[in-house]
């Protein structure tokens, strides 16, 4: 997976928007950080999940996913190593990201949809 590829699965979530946060491109969802790219470093993306679903993708797919360091990292924050991850992966780890900081009535709304 590249850059392009992180970029183009965040963007195509609703109402996702680009901008930046400590000099990194970062992609939101009503003004909330769900996703960024560049962290720590080029080549690595992050998504803001839950403990236990950051343990459940870092336990399945450990060359890929990996807890940010400190408080970020207990707190969701879980790295993505672009060059070995897959597309469906990220693609659902992103997801379960974009519904973690969606205001409530959109991600019902996204929810009652996908039913």
């Amino acid at each position: 997976m590249t850059e392009a590829d992180f970029r183009r699965l965040a963007l195509a979530l609703p109402e996702a928007i680009e901008s930046a946060h400590m000099g990194h491109p970062d992609f939101r969802v009503g003004g909330k950080i769900f996703a960024t790219l560049r962290s720590p470093e080029r080549g690595w993306g992050m998504v803001k999940l839950t403990r236990d679903e950051q343990e459940i993708y870092v336990r399945t797919e450990p060359d890929v996913f990996m807890p940010a360091k400190g408080a970020w990292g207990r707190g969701g924050a879980t790295h993505v190593r672009l060059g070995a991850a897959k597309t469906a992966s990220v693609r659902g780890a992103m997801e379960r990201a974009w519904r973690n900081v969606a205001p409530k009535r959109l991600a019902a709304a996204v929810a009652a949809k996908d039913e």
